[in-house]
């Protein structure tokens, strides 16, 4: 018996399917008020503005480590930035929120649209800068970036292959 190749269209059908399904099961534990709480202190420590603290926090750890990351991360987020607004502008995504019929997320979005998210980007890219300069940083760098992510999903306002994509 022959099996038909994955069409373009199936698969992107099979992708999103799976994205509601993972979707509807994390909505599903949100009904707890201290993980929507966890979930709002973890998302906003990802917030922009939060990345200069990086390298002022290197610095209790090594002067040349906080210059280095300071100088990484301003040329990696000169890059990632433009990268994410294009994808988000050009492929526009809606949120979850603008999808699902009577589904409204728990905090307000940043901007408009879900893919991919900046957020979780973001915080894999300042992930991968501290755990470059600093290796004993690695794995609470990781699960931070990690929980970033969840947390978009939790709070309503990814799908998981938004904050995939960011990752």
């Amino acid at each position: 018996m022959d099996k038909q190749p994955l069409s373009k269209s199936r698969l992107l059908n099979f992708i999103h399917t799976g994205d509601l399904i993972t979707f509807h099961w994390c909505m599903c534990r949100k009904r707890q008020q201290q993980l929507t709480d966890l979930s709002k202190v973890i998302s906003h420590s990802a917030d922009g503005f939060y990345y200069v603290l990086i390298p002022l926090a290197l610095l209790l750890v090594d002067t040349t480590s906080a210059q280095l990351a300071f100088i990484a991360l301003g040329a990696a987020f000169c890059i990632e930035r433009p990268l994410y607004a294009l994808l988000k502008k050009g492929l526009k995504r809606n949120r979850p929120a603008d999808i699902l019929k009577d589904f409204h997320s728990f905090i307000t979005p940043s901007d408009q649209f879900s893919f991919p998210s900046g957020h979780t980007s973001g915080a894999f890219l300042s992930a991968t800068v501290v755990a470059t300069l600093v290796p004993a940083l690695f794995w609470p760098a990781y699960i931070w970036a990690c929980l970033v992510g969840a947390s978009r999903i939790l709070l309503g306002v990814h799908f998981p292959t938004d904050t995939l994509a960011g990752a």
